[in-house]
């Protein structure tokens, strides 16, 4: 091992970054993480990694992927849209034969059943790129068929993004996020972040959040639904439910009343189970129109 080696055998992460020229880029939402402690503990909350494969997307020059193989991932599978990680990412492919595969290309755009086949149990940990963060959570979190692929999610994201995930009703944080979120999974913060932990430091401060699915969500409802009524609701939070509604159906007053809600009350009054439940309404409403 040379003597400037990490932990891992492995050069510092920031001798990598200087000699393929990683200089984080702000078009892609990237902020690395450099120090080992830190990636190592973000990958032990990720639970025991023994015989798991773990999907991270965004890797960067790999400070979280090396953590996640030190702390004994079977196999981790790396979604990275930037070209000019692939040599980095590639050397601790090398180091870690048959552990690590690397896949080039956009995670938006990723066929998830193709990338994971064969793989189980498995589990998405990340620091996820902040441009792209809350539209690929949402997709994760409108998986179909539910349980979804995946047993666990840990993911880092802007602490504002977080506090919305895990809002409770009555708060300015609480929306349609919150409802989805907190729906199908268990969600909590489980670690903060300052912006100095980053490289370079970005003006906000960031946390990881836990997601562990609900088998069967209940009330149960289909989650395009779901997705419909927060919309129409959350899209007038201000206004009471009997008008905000009106997008949604136009008679609104008929369907709180048989929800049992009031509808003199607000979008952000309203509990997870009072929304699903909601949902579940409009969906019997929509079979006996069709």
């Amino acid at each position: 091992m040379s003597p400037t080696a990490g932990p891992d055998g492995l050069p510092p992460l920031r001798d990598i970054i200087e000699r393929h020229g990683l200089n984080a880029k702000k078009s892609l939402g990237q902020n690395f993480l450099l120090d080992l402690n830190l990636t190592r503990k973000i990958a032990r909350l990720s639970g025991n990694l023994d015989h798991r494969t773990i999907v991270e997307i965004g890797p960067g020059p790999g400070g979280l992927t090396r953590a996640l193989l030190m702390e004994g991932a079977k196999r981790v599978i790396a979604v990275e849209r930037d070209a000019r990680c692939l040599p980095a990412l590639e050397e601790i492919a090398a180091h870690y034969p048959g552990r690590l595969a690397v896949h080039p290309g956009d995670a938006l755009e990723a066929d998830w059943p193709a990338l994971i086949a064969g793989s189980e149990p498995v589990t998405i940990a990340a620091n996820l790129p902040y441009g792209i963060a809350s539209l690929l959570l949402v997709r994760w979190l409108e998986t179909e068929p539910w349980p979804p692929w995946f047993d666990r999610m840990v993911l880092m994201f802007q602490r504002e993004v977080a506090d919305r995930i895990v809002a409770a009703p009555r708060t300015k944080a609480y929306g349609r996020l919150s409802v989805l979120a907190q729906w199908r999974t268990r969600a909590k913060v489980v670690m903060s972040l300052p912006p100095e932990a980053f490289t370079p430091a970005p003006k906000v401060a960031s946390a990881v959040v836990e997601f562990t699915p609900i088998p069967m969500p209940e009330p149960q409802c289909r989650v395009s639904t779901l997705a419909r009524v927060t919309a129409s609701a959350f899209g007038q939070r201000r206004k009471m439910l009997r008008s905000s509604l009106k997008q949604l159906t136009p008679m609104p007053e008929l369907l709180l009343r048989e929800a049992g809600i009031a509808p003199e009350r607000r979008a952000e009054e309203l509990t997870v189970s009072e929304f699903a439940t909601l949902a579940s309404i409009v969906e019997r409403g929509d079979q006996a129109s069709a």
